[in-house]
Protein backbone atom coordinates (compact mmCIF):
# COMPACT_ATOMS: atom_id res chain seq x y z
CA UNK A 1 0.00 0.00 0.00
CA UNK A 2 1.43 3.51 -0.78
CA UNK A 3 1.04 5.39 2.26
CA UNK A 4 1.46 9.02 1.14
CA UNK A 5 -2.26 9.90 1.69
CA UNK A 6 -1.37 9.30 5.53
CA UNK A 7 1.49 11.33 5.53
CA UNK A 8 2.37 10.90 9.88
CA UNK A 9 2.52 6.99 8.64
CA UNK A 10 4.33 7.04 6.11
CA UNK A 11 7.36 9.49 7.68
CA UNK A 12 7.34 6.63 10.43
CA UNK A 13 7.39 4.03 8.46
CA UNK A 14 10.26 5.08 6.04
CA UNK A 15 12.15 5.85 8.99
CA UNK A 16 11.97 2.40 10.44
CA UNK A 17 12.65 1.19 7.08
CA UNK A 18 16.32 2.78 6.82
CA UNK A 19 17.73 0.18 8.94
CA UNK A 20 19.16 2.52 11.97
CA UNK A 21 20.86 1.40 14.91
CA UNK A 22 18.65 4.30 17.64
CA UNK A 23 20.50 6.23 19.93
CA UNK A 24 18.00 8.56 20.91
CA UNK A 25 14.82 8.21 22.82
CA UNK A 26 12.68 6.16 23.90
CA UNK A 27 14.92 3.82 25.71
CA UNK A 28 13.37 0.58 24.19
CA UNK A 29 14.93 0.99 21.25
CA UNK A 30 12.69 0.49 18.16
CA UNK A 31 11.30 -2.65 20.20
CA UNK A 32 15.14 -4.45 20.91
CA UNK A 33 14.90 -4.61 24.99
CA UNK A 34 11.35 -7.16 24.17
CA UNK A 35 13.15 -9.22 21.95
CA UNK A 36 16.06 -9.40 24.25
CA UNK A 37 13.91 -10.06 27.00
CA UNK A 38 11.35 -12.41 25.31
CA UNK A 39 9.11 -10.33 26.09
CA UNK A 40 7.29 -11.25 22.48
CA UNK A 41 3.44 -9.60 23.36
CA UNK A 42 4.35 -6.39 22.13
CA UNK A 43 4.49 -5.44 18.36
CA UNK A 44 7.98 -5.02 17.65
CA UNK A 45 7.29 -3.85 14.10
CA UNK A 46 5.06 -1.36 15.48
CA UNK A 47 7.27 -0.02 18.41
CA UNK A 48 10.01 0.42 15.62
CA UNK A 49 8.00 3.24 14.86
CA UNK A 50 8.08 4.55 18.26
CA UNK A 51 10.60 7.51 17.70
CA UNK A 52 11.36 11.22 18.76
CA UNK A 53 11.25 14.08 16.77
CA UNK A 54 14.52 12.98 14.92
CA UNK A 55 15.46 15.01 11.29
CA UNK A 56 12.13 13.47 9.18
CA UNK A 57 9.61 13.08 12.06
CA UNK A 58 7.93 16.20 12.44
CA UNK A 59 7.03 18.20 15.92
CA UNK A 60 3.94 18.25 17.88
CA UNK A 61 4.46 21.78 18.88
CA UNK A 62 5.79 23.44 15.94
CA UNK A 63 4.89 21.37 13.08
CA UNK A 64 6.03 22.28 9.47
CA UNK A 65 6.22 18.35 7.84
CA UNK A 66 4.12 15.74 7.82
CA UNK A 67 2.03 16.83 11.21
CA UNK A 68 0.96 19.79 9.86
CA UNK A 69 0.10 17.93 6.52
CA UNK A 70 -2.21 15.57 8.26
CA UNK A 71 -3.71 18.51 10.39
CA UNK A 72 -4.66 20.17 7.21
CA UNK A 73 -5.96 17.33 6.02
CA UNK A 74 -8.05 16.63 9.14
CA UNK A 75 -9.35 20.00 9.09
CA UNK A 76 -10.93 19.95 5.31
CA UNK A 77 -12.18 16.23 6.52
CA UNK A 78 -13.75 17.74 9.23
CA UNK A 79 -14.97 20.47 8.04
CA UNK A 80 -12.82 22.74 10.34
CA UNK A 81 -10.76 26.14 9.78
CA UNK A 82 -7.86 24.67 11.95
CA UNK A 83 -7.35 20.90 13.36
CA UNK A 84 -4.95 20.40 16.28
CA UNK A 85 -3.89 16.61 16.83
CA UNK A 86 -4.08 15.59 21.09
CA UNK A 87 -2.15 13.03 22.52
CA UNK A 88 -3.66 13.66 26.16
CA UNK A 89 -7.41 12.63 24.81
CA UNK A 90 -9.75 15.13 24.84
CA UNK A 91 -9.51 16.48 28.09
CA UNK A 92 -6.46 18.30 27.03
CA UNK A 93 -8.55 19.81 24.36
CA UNK A 94 -11.30 20.80 26.61
CA UNK A 95 -8.51 23.03 29.05
CA UNK A 96 -7.00 24.80 25.99
CA UNK A 97 -10.32 25.77 24.61
CA UNK A 98 -12.07 27.50 27.51
CA UNK A 99 -8.82 29.00 28.71
CA UNK A 100 -7.90 29.73 25.43
CA UNK A 101 -11.26 31.27 25.22
CA UNK A 102 -11.16 33.61 28.58
CA UNK A 103 -8.90 34.75 31.40
CA UNK A 104 -8.93 34.32 35.00
CA UNK A 105 -11.97 36.07 37.03
CA UNK A 106 -14.13 35.56 33.21
CA UNK A 107 -17.43 33.89 33.89
CA UNK A 108 -18.02 30.65 31.60
CA UNK A 109 -22.21 29.09 31.01
CA UNK A 110 -21.58 25.60 31.52
CA UNK A 111 -24.05 22.16 32.23
CA UNK A 112 -23.83 20.75 35.72
CA UNK A 113 -23.69 17.25 33.73
CA UNK A 114 -20.73 18.34 32.40
CA UNK A 115 -17.08 16.15 31.84
CA UNK A 116 -14.69 16.73 35.21
CA UNK A 117 -12.65 17.91 32.20
CA UNK A 118 -14.29 21.20 31.93
CA UNK A 119 -14.16 21.69 35.37
CA UNK A 120 -10.67 21.08 35.93
CA UNK A 121 -10.16 23.77 32.92
CA UNK A 122 -12.25 26.23 35.60
CA UNK A 123 -10.01 25.75 38.21
CA UNK A 124 -7.23 25.69 36.20
CA UNK A 125 -7.85 28.53 34.41
CA UNK A 126 -9.28 30.29 37.41
CA UNK A 127 -12.70 31.22 36.46
CA UNK A 128 -16.45 31.70 37.69
CA UNK A 129 -18.93 28.67 36.62
CA UNK A 130 -22.44 29.71 35.83
CA UNK A 131 -24.61 26.25 36.13
CA UNK A 132 -26.97 25.20 34.06
CA UNK A 133 -29.20 22.47 34.97
CA UNK A 134 -29.95 19.77 31.88
CA UNK A 135 -33.17 18.35 31.07
CA UNK A 136 -34.43 14.87 32.80
CA UNK A 137 -35.32 12.06 31.05
CA UNK A 138 -37.94 10.74 33.08
CA UNK A 139 -38.54 7.60 30.42
CA UNK A 140 -35.18 6.35 30.84
CA UNK A 141 -34.12 8.06 34.04
CA UNK A 142 -30.80 10.30 32.52
CA UNK A 143 -29.64 13.26 32.54
CA UNK A 144 -30.31 14.53 28.85
CA UNK A 145 -29.97 17.55 26.77
CA UNK A 146 -29.67 21.23 27.42
CA UNK A 147 -32.26 23.49 26.24
CA UNK A 148 -32.22 26.60 24.63
CA UNK A 149 -34.71 28.31 26.95
CA UNK A 150 -31.75 27.45 29.99
CA UNK A 151 -29.01 28.75 27.64
CA UNK A 152 -31.09 32.02 26.90
CA UNK A 153 -31.58 32.76 30.14
CA UNK A 154 -28.30 32.25 31.54
CA UNK A 155 -26.98 34.48 29.11
CA UNK A 156 -29.43 37.35 29.60
CA UNK A 157 -28.70 37.19 33.44
CA UNK A 158 -25.03 36.76 32.60
CA UNK A 159 -24.57 39.04 29.66
CA UNK A 160 -20.39 39.36 30.58
CA UNK A 161 -20.12 35.66 30.12
CA UNK A 162 -17.49 34.95 27.87
CA UNK A 163 -18.76 31.28 26.62
CA UNK A 164 -21.14 28.76 26.49
CA UNK A 165 -19.41 25.11 26.98
CA UNK A 166 -22.31 22.02 25.93
CA UNK A 167 -21.90 18.89 25.96
CA UNK A 168 -23.20 16.70 22.27
CA UNK A 169 -24.05 14.69 22.68
CA UNK A 170 -24.20 13.22 26.12
CA UNK A 171 -23.20 9.35 26.79
CA UNK A 172 -26.22 7.77 26.69
CA UNK A 173 -26.08 9.36 22.92
CA UNK A 174 -28.93 12.20 23.43
CA UNK A 175 -28.41 15.66 21.41
CA UNK A 176 -29.26 19.21 22.16
CA UNK A 177 -30.33 21.48 19.57
CA UNK A 178 -26.95 23.36 18.51
CA UNK A 179 -27.58 25.25 15.59
CA UNK A 180 -29.88 27.22 18.09
CA UNK A 181 -27.83 27.26 21.17
CA UNK A 182 -24.73 28.93 18.70
CA UNK A 183 -27.30 31.73 17.71
CA UNK A 184 -28.08 32.74 21.05
CA UNK A 185 -24.06 32.19 22.20
CA UNK A 186 -23.01 34.42 19.18
CA UNK A 187 -25.63 37.19 19.50
CA UNK A 188 -24.91 37.95 22.73
CA UNK A 189 -20.80 38.25 21.72
CA UNK A 190 -19.76 34.62 23.19
CA UNK A 191 -17.98 31.80 22.17
CA UNK A 192 -19.87 28.30 21.77
CA UNK A 193 -17.19 25.75 22.72
CA UNK A 194 -18.51 21.78 22.79
CA UNK A 195 -17.18 18.77 24.09
CA UNK A 196 -18.27 16.16 20.77
CA UNK A 197 -16.01 13.47 22.61
CA UNK A 198 -18.97 11.32 22.14
CA UNK A 199 -19.69 12.58 18.57
CA UNK A 200 -16.47 12.39 16.34
CA UNK A 201 -18.13 10.35 13.58
CA UNK A 202 -21.32 12.75 12.87
CA UNK A 203 -19.29 14.61 10.51
CA UNK A 204 -19.07 11.85 7.99
CA UNK A 205 -22.99 10.80 7.39
CA UNK A 206 -25.67 12.64 6.64
CA UNK A 207 -27.97 10.34 8.49
CA UNK A 208 -26.29 11.13 11.98
CA UNK A 209 -27.06 14.49 13.92
CA UNK A 210 -24.95 17.72 12.60
CA UNK A 211 -21.67 17.83 13.71
CA UNK A 212 -21.24 20.96 16.58
CA UNK A 213 -18.98 22.77 13.40
CA UNK A 214 -21.54 22.41 10.91
CA UNK A 215 -24.49 23.58 13.83
CA UNK A 216 -21.33 27.00 14.25
CA UNK A 217 -19.18 25.76 17.18
CA UNK A 218 -16.64 27.76 17.49
CA UNK A 219 -14.43 25.29 18.70
CA UNK A 220 -14.93 21.51 19.60
CA UNK A 221 -12.93 18.80 21.04
CA UNK A 222 -13.57 15.70 19.83
CA UNK A 223 -12.56 11.83 21.19
CA UNK A 224 -11.20 10.38 17.89
CA UNK A 225 -10.40 7.20 19.45
CA UNK A 226 -13.84 7.02 21.17
CA UNK A 227 -16.56 6.68 18.33
CA UNK A 228 -13.92 6.38 15.16
CA UNK A 229 -10.70 4.31 15.03
CA UNK A 230 -7.55 6.14 16.44
CA UNK A 231 -5.97 4.57 19.15
CA UNK A 232 -6.59 4.95 23.13
CA UNK A 233 -5.76 8.61 23.71
CA UNK A 234 -5.68 10.29 20.67
CA UNK A 235 -7.95 13.37 20.36
CA UNK A 236 -8.60 16.19 18.20
CA UNK A 237 -9.24 20.09 18.48
CA UNK A 238 -11.45 22.12 15.78
CA UNK A 239 -11.76 25.44 15.49
CA UNK A 240 -14.12 26.89 12.66
CA UNK A 241 -14.55 30.74 13.87
CA UNK A 242 -12.53 34.45 13.62
CA UNK A 243 -13.46 34.99 16.81
CA UNK A 244 -10.85 32.60 18.58
CA UNK A 245 -7.32 33.45 19.22
CA UNK A 246 -5.48 30.74 17.39
CA UNK A 247 -1.97 31.98 19.29
CA UNK A 248 -3.78 31.99 22.90
CA UNK A 249 -5.03 28.56 21.86
CA UNK A 250 -1.80 26.99 20.73
CA UNK A 251 0.14 28.22 24.01
CA UNK A 252 -2.20 26.67 25.88
CA UNK A 253 -1.82 23.44 23.84
CA UNK A 254 1.90 23.93 24.32
CA UNK A 255 0.92 23.83 28.22
CA UNK A 256 -1.48 21.06 28.83
CA UNK A 257 0.37 18.51 26.33
CA UNK A 258 3.31 16.10 26.74
CA UNK A 259 6.52 17.77 24.59
CA UNK A 260 7.36 13.68 24.23
CA UNK A 261 4.67 13.06 22.41
CA UNK A 262 3.31 9.63 21.02
CA UNK A 263 4.01 9.73 17.07
CA UNK A 264 2.28 6.17 17.03
CA UNK A 265 -0.68 7.70 18.97
CA UNK A 266 -0.35 11.08 15.96
CA UNK A 267 -0.18 8.18 13.08
CA UNK A 268 -3.24 6.57 14.33
CA UNK A 269 -5.10 9.87 14.09
CA UNK A 270 -3.99 10.48 10.65
CA UNK A 271 -5.12 6.77 9.64
CA UNK A 272 -8.80 7.35 11.45
CA UNK A 273 -8.97 10.43 9.59
CA UNK A 274 -7.96 8.59 6.06
CA UNK A 275 -10.45 5.55 6.66
CA UNK A 276 -13.49 7.98 7.52
CA UNK A 277 -12.67 10.26 4.68
CA UNK A 278 -11.98 7.23 1.89
CA UNK A 279 -15.09 4.94 3.25
CA UNK A 280 -16.56 6.49 6.54
CA UNK A 281 -20.09 7.21 5.11
CA UNK A 282 -20.40 3.72 3.70
CA UNK A 283 -18.91 2.43 6.89
CA UNK A 284 -21.54 4.21 9.14
CA UNK A 285 -24.55 2.90 6.69
CA UNK A 286 -24.07 0.24 7.45
CA UNK A 287 -23.63 0.26 11.60
CA UNK A 288 -26.59 2.46 11.42
CA UNK A 289 -28.53 -0.50 9.47
CA UNK A 290 -27.77 -2.56 12.06
CA UNK A 291 -28.47 -0.66 15.17
CA UNK A 292 -31.93 0.58 13.61
CA UNK A 293 -32.66 -3.03 13.04
CA UNK A 294 -31.22 -3.52 16.99
CA UNK A 295 -33.41 -0.76 18.23
CA UNK A 296 -36.65 -2.53 16.49
CA UNK A 297 -35.78 -6.04 17.64
CA UNK A 298 -35.62 -4.97 21.15
CA UNK A 299 -38.67 -2.91 21.34
CA UNK A 300 -40.62 -6.34 20.25
CA UNK A 301 -39.28 -7.79 24.08
CA UNK A 302 -41.06 -6.68 27.11
CA UNK A 303 -39.65 -4.54 29.10
CA UNK A 304 -36.85 -3.46 27.20
CA UNK A 305 -36.59 -0.11 25.57
CA UNK A 306 -33.84 1.96 23.06
CA UNK A 307 -33.49 5.62 23.11
CA UNK A 308 -34.91 6.18 19.49
CA UNK A 309 -36.44 8.40 17.03
CA UNK A 310 -39.45 8.17 18.67
CA UNK A 311 -37.67 9.67 21.71
CA UNK A 312 -37.13 12.87 19.69
CA UNK A 313 -38.89 16.24 20.74
CA UNK A 314 -39.62 15.66 24.86
CA UNK A 315 -36.88 15.48 28.13
CA UNK A 316 -34.52 17.97 26.13
CA UNK A 317 -34.03 15.38 23.42
CA UNK A 318 -33.53 17.12 20.43
CA UNK A 319 -31.64 14.47 18.53
CA UNK A 320 -29.92 11.20 19.13
CA UNK A 321 -26.78 9.06 17.97
CA UNK A 322 -28.12 6.30 15.67
CA UNK A 323 -24.88 4.30 16.24
CA UNK A 324 -24.98 4.06 20.00
CA UNK A 325 -27.46 1.45 21.82
CA UNK A 326 -28.88 3.40 25.15
CA UNK A 327 -31.16 0.07 26.45
CA UNK A 328 -33.65 0.58 29.25
CA UNK A 329 -34.34 -2.07 31.56
CA UNK A 330 -36.25 -0.67 34.37
CA UNK A 331 -39.48 -2.73 33.92
CA UNK A 332 -37.55 -5.72 34.08
CA UNK A 333 -36.67 -7.30 37.49
CA UNK A 334 -32.91 -6.54 36.64
CA UNK A 335 -30.35 -3.57 37.07
CA UNK A 336 -28.47 -2.27 34.32
CA UNK A 337 -24.86 -3.33 36.96
CA UNK A 338 -26.38 -6.64 36.65
CA UNK A 339 -27.25 -7.16 33.01
CA UNK A 340 -23.66 -5.72 32.82
CA UNK A 341 -21.75 -8.48 34.47
CA UNK A 342 -24.82 -11.47 33.04
CA UNK A 343 -23.31 -10.22 29.34
CA UNK A 344 -19.88 -10.37 30.56
CA UNK A 345 -19.98 -13.70 31.91
CA UNK A 346 -22.39 -15.66 30.45
CA UNK A 347 -22.37 -14.31 26.55
CA UNK A 348 -18.72 -12.71 26.44
CA UNK A 349 -19.97 -9.36 25.74
CA UNK A 350 -18.66 -6.15 27.30
CA UNK A 351 -20.56 -2.78 26.86
CA UNK A 352 -19.22 0.50 27.35
CA UNK A 353 -21.53 1.58 30.40
CA UNK A 354 -24.21 0.47 32.53
CA UNK A 355 -26.18 2.42 35.35
CA UNK A 356 -29.46 0.91 37.63
CA UNK A 357 -31.75 1.35 34.79
CA UNK A 358 -29.80 1.41 31.38
CA UNK A 359 -26.72 -0.24 29.71
CA UNK A 360 -25.03 1.77 26.70
CA UNK A 361 -23.25 0.30 24.36
CA UNK A 362 -20.76 2.17 21.37
CA UNK A 363 -20.92 0.87 17.96
CA UNK A 364 -18.63 1.70 15.28
CA UNK A 365 -17.57 1.31 12.03
CA UNK A 366 -15.01 -1.21 13.92
CA UNK A 367 -18.11 -3.66 15.01
CA UNK A 368 -19.51 -6.24 12.96
CA UNK A 369 -23.50 -6.93 12.33
CA UNK A 370 -23.22 -10.53 13.86
CA UNK A 371 -21.67 -9.07 16.94
CA UNK A 372 -24.56 -6.32 17.34
CA UNK A 373 -27.14 -9.37 16.77
CA UNK A 374 -25.39 -11.25 19.21
CA UNK A 375 -26.04 -8.56 21.82
CA UNK A 376 -29.89 -8.61 20.83
CA UNK A 377 -30.01 -11.89 21.48
CA UNK A 378 -28.42 -11.77 24.93
CA UNK A 379 -30.44 -9.24 25.88
CA UNK A 380 -33.45 -11.59 24.92
CA UNK A 381 -32.18 -14.35 26.72
CA UNK A 382 -31.79 -11.81 30.19
CA UNK A 383 -35.52 -10.49 29.75
CA UNK A 384 -36.87 -13.79 29.46
CA UNK A 385 -35.12 -14.94 32.13
CA UNK A 386 -35.52 -11.80 34.38
CA UNK A 387 -38.78 -12.14 36.31
CA UNK A 388 -38.05 -15.74 37.90
CA UNK A 389 -34.31 -15.04 38.20
CA UNK A 390 -33.80 -11.56 39.55
CA UNK A 391 -35.41 -9.29 42.09
CA UNK A 392 -34.35 -5.40 42.68
CA UNK A 393 -35.69 -2.58 44.71
CA UNK A 394 -37.66 -0.62 42.40
CA UNK A 395 -35.74 2.33 42.88
CA UNK A 396 -35.30 5.10 40.34
CA UNK A 397 -33.08 7.86 40.12
CA UNK A 398 -34.79 11.32 39.99
CA UNK A 399 -32.34 14.44 39.28
CA UNK A 400 -31.69 17.13 41.98
CA UNK A 401 -31.65 19.94 40.24
CA UNK A 402 -31.08 22.58 43.01
CA UNK A 403 -27.53 23.94 42.51
CA UNK A 404 -25.99 24.17 46.50
CA UNK A 405 -24.82 28.51 47.42
CA UNK A 406 -21.31 29.04 46.02
CA UNK A 407 -19.61 30.46 48.75
CA UNK A 408 -15.91 30.03 47.19
CA UNK A 409 -14.84 29.54 43.10
CA UNK A 410 -13.93 25.96 42.61
CA UNK A 411 -10.70 27.32 41.74
CA UNK A 412 -10.17 28.84 45.33
CA UNK A 413 -11.92 25.95 47.07
CA UNK A 414 -9.15 23.47 45.99
CA UNK A 415 -6.39 25.70 47.15
CA UNK A 416 -7.69 25.80 50.67
CA UNK A 417 -6.83 23.54 53.62
CA UNK A 418 -9.29 20.73 53.76
CA UNK A 419 -10.07 17.90 56.12
CA UNK A 420 -11.90 14.71 56.79
CA UNK A 421 -15.26 14.95 58.59
CA UNK A 422 -18.17 12.40 59.40
CA UNK A 423 -20.83 13.11 56.61
CA UNK A 424 -23.21 14.15 58.62
CA UNK A 425 -21.30 16.78 60.10
CA UNK A 426 -20.86 18.08 57.12
CA UNK A 427 -23.85 20.12 57.13
CA UNK A 428 -23.68 23.66 56.88
CA UNK A 429 -19.67 23.72 55.80
CA UNK A 430 -18.23 24.01 52.52
CA UNK A 431 -17.26 21.25 50.56
CA UNK A 432 -13.57 20.62 49.35
CA UNK A 433 -14.60 17.77 47.05
CA UNK A 434 -17.37 16.77 44.33
CA UNK A 435 -20.72 14.22 44.89
CA UNK A 436 -21.75 12.88 42.01
CA UNK A 437 -24.52 10.27 41.82
CA UNK A 438 -23.94 8.21 38.78
CA UNK A 439 -26.45 8.52 37.48
CA UNK A 440 -27.45 10.63 36.46
CA UNK A 441 -23.57 12.06 36.72
CA UNK A 442 -24.51 15.61 37.44
CA UNK A 443 -22.58 16.66 40.87
CA UNK A 444 -24.83 17.66 43.74
CA UNK A 445 -22.17 19.51 45.53
CA UNK A 446 -18.63 21.16 43.95
CA UNK A 447 -16.12 22.42 45.79
CA UNK A 448 -16.91 25.48 47.49
CA UNK A 449 -20.39 25.13 47.72
CA UNK A 450 -22.85 24.74 50.98
CA UNK A 451 -23.36 21.33 51.90
CA UNK A 452 -26.67 20.70 53.23
CA UNK A 453 -28.89 18.21 54.90
CA UNK A 454 -31.02 17.53 51.55
CA UNK A 455 -28.13 17.06 49.21
CA UNK A 456 -26.64 14.54 51.79
CA UNK A 457 -30.09 12.64 52.15
CA UNK A 458 -30.03 12.25 48.43
CA UNK A 459 -26.37 11.16 48.07
CA UNK A 460 -26.90 8.21 50.69
CA UNK A 461 -30.77 7.56 49.00
CA UNK A 462 -28.56 6.69 45.93
CA UNK A 463 -25.72 5.21 47.31
CA UNK A 464 -28.31 3.39 49.61
CA UNK A 465 -30.34 2.03 45.95
CA UNK A 466 -26.54 0.82 44.23
CA UNK A 467 -25.37 4.57 42.88
CA UNK A 468 -21.79 4.77 43.22
CA UNK A 469 -20.88 8.15 44.04
CA UNK A 470 -17.83 9.71 42.11
CA UNK A 471 -15.92 12.72 42.56
CA UNK A 472 -15.43 11.70 46.64
CA UNK A 473 -12.12 10.60 48.28
CA UNK A 474 -14.50 8.25 50.15
CA UNK A 475 -17.04 6.75 47.80
CA UNK A 476 -18.96 4.76 51.25
CA UNK A 477 -19.91 8.43 52.56
CA UNK A 478 -18.58 7.86 55.76
CA UNK A 479 -17.28 10.86 55.55
CA UNK A 480 -16.27 13.94 53.26
CA UNK A 481 -13.89 16.54 52.52
CA UNK A 482 -14.91 20.02 53.74
CA UNK A 483 -12.76 23.09 54.16
CA UNK A 484 -11.39 23.95 57.15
Amino acid sequence: MDYKDIPILKALKDYAEEGLSYFHMPGHKGGNVFKKTGLTEFDIELLRMDVTEVPGIDNLHCPEGAIETAQERAAKAFGAEHTFFLVNGTTGGIYSMIMAATKPGDKVIIPRNCHRAVTGAVILGKLHPVYISPEFDVRLEIASGISTEAVLKAVQQNPDAKAVVVTNPTYYGVCSDLEKLAEIAHSHNMLLLVDEAHGAHFAFNKRLPKSALECGADMVAQSTHKTLTSMTQSSMLHVRSERVDIDKLKLFLQLTQTTSPSHILLASLDTARYIMQEKGEKLLDDVIDWCDSFRKEMEAVKGIHCLGSKDIGRDGIYDFDRTRLTVNLSELNISGTEADKLLRSKFKLQVEMADLNNIVAICSVGDTESDIEKLAQALKHIASDAPEKHKTSGYKPKIYSKIPKMELMPWEAVYRQSEDVPLMQSVGCISGEMIIPYPPGIPIVMPGEVITREILDYALDCLYNGIKINGVKDAGLKFIQVLK
